[in-house]
């Protein structure tokens, strides 16, 4: 005799109702051929068979309570087949997936569709559910969905550990993630009347403190712990820094204070501090807002992330050329597209367009 538990039905279940029973005890039945019905929180679901043989004994009736790893069945005569399956297999030999009754909760709610084969297969081929798309009925993770991304995987070679910066770029962004409520507000400045040659980073800095002082509400630090709210009298900028390794974010500080060349030669050295990895580690605090200026790479606009205790971010996009009205004239201008993410706690939409609106006319000025 042969016993099959109860098998684990994932996300921590520890036990399931019994439903309805789909065979006697004396039938014999085949590999995946549905058993019994049991009721979780989430949904009700078809237990398949995981062999051939008959049956002798049904552990429990419906409405019985059974605990994972539980006898459920015990079976005689049992015959292993190699059909590719494991216990409560999606693909029936045709016939469809199995049956999920009524889940409780729509896709997209946190909880996955999936049976507890397709999970234990999953767990086999060591696939991230959540990661996998799903493409049965209903939003239901099939087991041809987690071949395709066990495939994928394979094609995309072995997973690499990140490291230093790349990990500590991770932990913050999943924590500002956690943690602000992100707003946004986009607009262009033109830039057309600037001298040739004009430095934009620093024609950005020198803006950006400008606004600040405009609406100095997105120059402040937030402490949602406390419910406080500081604002900052002295403007230091983060300014991120593309490298190799990761992002980093070494802070320039008193902006504006600083004369415009006082300010470019300690960009210069940020950046060369940065790409040699010899930045002091009290330069990277302390930022009262950042500044991304990730047009010198390409894009025009970006949802930028907002790092607390900071509430606010300003993002730079690529210099183009563009037809605008010009002192009511159709005209071909150079512009700047900038971005603005803020913390909607702290900050509201009227204090962040104004906010954008003296940054854009610091911009607008010819040189």
């Amino acid at each position: 005799m042969r016993e099959f538990l109860l098998p684990d039905l994932g996300e921590g279940l520890e036990e399931a109702e019994i439903v309805d029973w789909h065979v006697t005890e004396g039938d014999h039945v085949v590999v995946d051929q549905p058993l019994v019905s049991v009721e979780t929180d989430k949904a009700v679901v078809e237990v398949p068979s995981p062999w051939s043989g008959r049956i002798v004994r049904l552990f429990g009736a419906k409405g019985d309570v059974v605990k994972v790893g539980a006898p459920l069945v015990a079976f005689a005569d049992t015959v292993e087949e190699d059909a590719g399956t494991v216990v409560g297999e999606l693909d029936r030999g045709g016939q469809g997936p199995l049956k999920v009754v009524a889940p409780t909760e729509p896709v997209g709610g946190g909880r996955l569709r999936v049976l507890p084969a397709v999970r234990a297969l999953a767990r086999k081929l060591d696939v991230d559910l959540n990661l996998v798309q799903a493409t049965g009925p209903d939003g239901t993770i099939t087991r041809a969905d987690v071949e395709r991304a066990a495939r994928s995987l394979v094609d995309a070679g072995p997973p690499e550990a990140l490291r230093g910066m790349r990990r500590a770029m991770a932990q913050r962004m999943a924590a500002a993630h956690a943690e602000v409520v992100p707003a946004g507000v986009t607009d262009e400045a033109d830039i057309d009347d600037w001298a040739p040659g004009e430095d934009v980073t620093i024609r950005l800095l020198r803006a950006i403190a400008a606004a600040c002082k405009a609406e100095p509400s997105l120059n402040a630090w937030y402490d949602a712990g406390a419910g406080e709210r500081r604002l900052l009298s002295r403007i230091d900028i983060g300014i991120a820094v593309d490298t190799g390794d990761g992002l980093i974010v070494p802070v320039l500080r008193d902006v504006g204070g600083r004369a415009a060349g006082d300010l470019r030669a300690g960009l210069d050295q940020l950046r060369a501090d940065a790409a040699a990895r010899s930045i002091p580690l009290e330069e990277l605090r302390g930022a009262t807002i950042t500044l991304s200026n990730f047009g010198m790479i390409g894009g025009r606009f970006a949802s930028l992330v907002v790092v607390p205790p900071q509430v606010a971010i300003i993002g730079a996009g690529r210099v183009d050329r563009r037809v605008m009205v010009h002192g009511g004239q159709p005209a071909v201008r150079r512009v700047l597209p900038l971005s603005l993410t803020f913390d909607h706690r702290v900050v509201t939409g009227g204090e962040a367009a104004r906010f954008l609106v003296a940054l854009k006319s610091d911009l607008d000025l010819a040189s």
